[in-house]
């Protein structure tokens, strides 16, 4: 049969449960603060992934990089020297060509008949010279037998005035037919003086005459000239040495003076043409050595000149090659430069992290002795280059510096390496 339990034990067993309950709670609130407060633990990194460089200390060349082109100094662009239609097209683009190589072939009828009737009017005027020259030749000729007439008068009036003054003088001949004697013989010198005056005069005028139709015979051999050279300027030359970059034009295409027909760059004097970002640029000036690498060789050059503008972030440089160029060099070609900015002695200096900018303190992850582990340090940089940095404070000479991106543990101060 059933006892029945007394009231004190009742009470007891509730008290136990109650602080049993409240035990347990403790505990709880007990262990979720100390889990809580415990710091997470250190992530595991394959040092495989990670790029280690050690602190060194010496001599540190300071350059940037850049990409770019070579690009010719001296680029000739070819334009139309008269209106014309392309009849042919002798070479396509990345020909090369020397001076005198024929381009391109234009045609035009005008200008071709121009030529033509330049040619008839120098045949003109020079047929016409050949009959002045008959005309005048008569005109001396009668001009001078005239005067040959006039002299051999002359001669016999001053004959027969000297026979009449002989007369005179014995009283053979009367006074006044050696009067009419001299009045003859002067007549006749003066009719003389004025015949010789008029076949210089005539000479003169014939010279004149023949050089002023010399005149427009050269002015229209000079036009003749121009006419031909315009007809053969439809073939379109290449001027000048190089490699043809563009041909323009299509045939049948109907061409204005001064349209661009084709571009030759000459590729024995090359130059190049980098991109360096503006963060970079401004410590870069004229004269500075600069290693162009084609790929397929090294080029020495330096400086030459520094775009005022800034571009898409970059700012242009221009460096003039200062060696031989290597086999395969040529327009458009795309190489890398480094330029060489200054050389700082005896200073600590690491490769270039991925991250952080010159002058400013960054962290970085330095490994500890072990070589397991890495703990955060902060490193003030100081000056950059192209592959290295300086370090100012934070690491000496030996230490090894995690330099890849670290930035997705930025929440921790230390990790392991396996």
């Amino acid at each position: 049969m059933d006892v029945k339990r007394p009231a004190k034990v009742k009470r007891w067993k509730k008290i136990r449960v109650v602080v049993i309950v409240v035990l347990a709670i403790a505990a709880t609130a007990f262990i979720g603060v100390k889990v809580s407060r415990l710091k997470p633990a250190d992530p595991s990194v394959d040092r495989s992934t990670v790029w280690v460089d050690t602190v060194k200390r010496g001599n540190m060349i300071r350059e940037v990089r850049g990409n770019g082109t070579l690009v010719p100094e001296d680029i000739r662009f070819i334009p139309a020297p008269s209106e014309g239609r392309v009849e042919k097209i002798h070479i396509k683009s990345g020909v090369e060509v020397s001076y005198g190589t024929v381009l391109v072939e234009l045609v035009n009828p005008q200008i071709e008949q121009q030529a033509t009737d330049a040619e008839y009017q120098v045949k003109g005027a020079e047929s016409d010279l050949a009959n002045l020259k008959v005309r005048l030749e008569s005109e001396q000729m009668t001009q001078k037998s005239l005067t040959a007439s006039v002299q051999a008068e002359y001669s016999q009036a001053k004959l027969q005035l000297d026979t009449d003054e002989v007369l005179g003088r014995d009283g053979l001949v009367p006074e006044l037919t050696l009067k009419l004697s001299r009045v003859r013989l002067k007549e006749i010198e003066n009719r003389l003086a004025i015949e010789q005056q008029r076949l210089s005069v005539l000479n003169k005028s014939a010279q004149s005459q023949i050089t002023t139709q010399q005149t427009r015979i050269d002015q229209f051999n000079a036009l003749a000239k121009l006419r031909r050279s315009q007809v053969e300027s439809l073939k379109i030359t290449a001027g000048t040495n190089g490699i043809v970059q563009e041909v323009s034009v299509q045939v049948g295409q109907q061409l204005t003076p001064g349209a661009n027909i084709a571009r030759i760059a000459d590729q024995t004097t090359l130059k190049a043409e980098l991109r360096i970002a503006e963060t970079q640029a401004k410590d870069i000036k004229v004269g500075q050595r600069t290693t162009i690498d084609t790929r397929n060789g090294l080029i020495q050059g330096s400086v030459s000149r520094i775009d005022a503008s800034i571009r898409d972030g970059t700012i242009g440089v221009d460096v003039r090659l200062e060696s031989d160029l290597p086999q395969g060099a040529r327009p458009d070609l795309s190489v890398e430069g480094t330029i060489e900015l200054e050389k700082l002695n005896d200073v600590i200096y690491v490769g270039r992290p991925a991250f952080g900018q010159g002058n400013s303190t960054v962290g970085f992850f330095k490994l500890e002795s072990d070589g397991k582990t890495a703990v955060r340090a902060q490193i003030k940089i100081g000056k950059t280059s192209a592959s290295t940095i300086e370090v100012i404070e934070g690491a000496r000479e030996g230490d090894q510096l995690i330099l890849s991106d670290t930035s997705q543990w930025d929440s921790y101060n230390r990790i392991r390496l396996q």
